[in-house]
């Protein structure tokens, strides 16, 4: 396999989304295509919705719990 560079094709949503000169490992002998993770994983964080937007991380609130209420130990007969 040697790194090639082809069109990559994919569909965000219903919109056909094509991207030239995107690297590729092409096989020698059967013309095989795997694409780049790299360069996978870097279009897919360019085409997700949240792209360009700045993400504030959610705080987890505590549950709010009743304070429990002290039980008074059973006095034993002296």
């Amino acid at each position: 396999m040697h790194r090639d560079y082809v069109a990559y094709f994919t569909y965000l949503g219903d919109e056909l989304i094509s991207v030239p000169d995107f690297p590729a490992w092409v096989c020698d002998i059967c013309g095989r295509c795997e694409y780049d993770e790299n360069a996978l994983t870097r279009l897919t964080l360019l085409l997700s919705p949240n792209a360009g937007k700045t993400i504030t991380p959610s705080r987890m609130l505590p549950n709010r719990t009743r304070p429990k209420s002290k039980t008074q130990r059973p006095t034993s007969p002296e």
